[in-house]
């Protein structure tokens, strides 16, 4: 990683792997743990986090409405104030939510500045359901 991105610190990768040989979790650094932090942001559920219920987006409640110009005003609203109380390593510059209905996707751009290098770096999310939720 370059020196100018060590303060950006390391974390658990997205989903969690583990590497027999050292006995340990794989690890994440740099812009890639950045990324996969607003992936955790993006898919978890307000409330869903026991003991930290202000944590995540609730952008499932959003995936199969009418998505008009009320909605997607909401939703930037919803990932940008996650983003403001969950990832204190970035400011987002642009949030763009580009709905595929008949798909049930919505692509979340994200255009991002990491606090301390000034350095860009852009973000596509492409968010949907996979499967059932009972």
């Amino acid at each position: 990683m370059p020196l100018e991105l060590e303060f950006l610190g390391n974390g658990w990768s997205f989903p969690p792997a583990f590497i027999k040989a050292s006995a340990g979790a794989a690890m994440t650094s740099g812009i890639l743990d950045i990324e996969r932090s607003l992936q955790i942001i993006f898919t978890t559920a307000l409330g869903e986090r026991i003991m930290q219920p202000t944590f995540g987006c609730s952008l499932e409640d959003a995936l199969f409405e009418p998505m008009n110009s009320s909605r997607i005003t909401y939703t930037e609203n919803l990932i940008r104030t996650a983003i403001l109380f969950h990832e204190p390593r970035i400011d987002a510059d642009t949030i763009v939510i580009r709905p595929d209905q008949p798909e049930g996707v919505f692509w979340i751009e994200i255009g991002y500045v990491v606090r301390g290098s000034n350095s860009r770096f852009n973000f596509v999310f492409p968010f949907y359901i996979n499967e059932a939720r009972g």
